[in-house]
């Protein structure tokens, strides 16, 4: 069974920083590529950062130049550094993954950026 778990979220202060985890497992293969999407009140499911098996990246506009996507994949665990925070940035955020074809999803984590 292919799961993938978030790790990482919780309350920060604006200005603030935190680093996201999301371990896969259930599978021998690396997953070709990982991305990090998200969630806020009263919002749709947005894409945050995504990479490839190569190594290529790409950002929201809204996180350019604070969020750093990175993976491993031999261990098939993507991160996701988060600088600067803003109240803006507070959301669920969802760990992606794929197989070829097969999409899997993570359960989530709560991000909330307040003073």
């Amino acid at each position: 069974q292919v799961q993938l778990v978030e790790s990482g979220g919780g309350l920060v202060e604006p200005g603030g920083s935190l680093r996201l985890s999301c371990a896969g497992s259930g599978t021998i293969r690396s997953f070709t590529d990982m991305g990090w999407f998200r969630q806020g009140p009263g919002k749709g499911r947005e894409l945050v950062a995504v990479i490839s098996s190569g190594g290529s990246t790409d950002y929201a506009d809204s996180v350019k130049g604070r969020f750093t996507i990175s993976r491993d994949g031999a261990k098939n665990t993507v991160y996701l550094q988060m600088n600067s925070l803003e109240p803006e940035d507070t959301a669920v955020y969802y760990c992606r993954g794929r197989l070829v074809i097969s999409l899997y999803w993570g359960q989530g984590t709560q991000v909330t950026v307040s003073s």
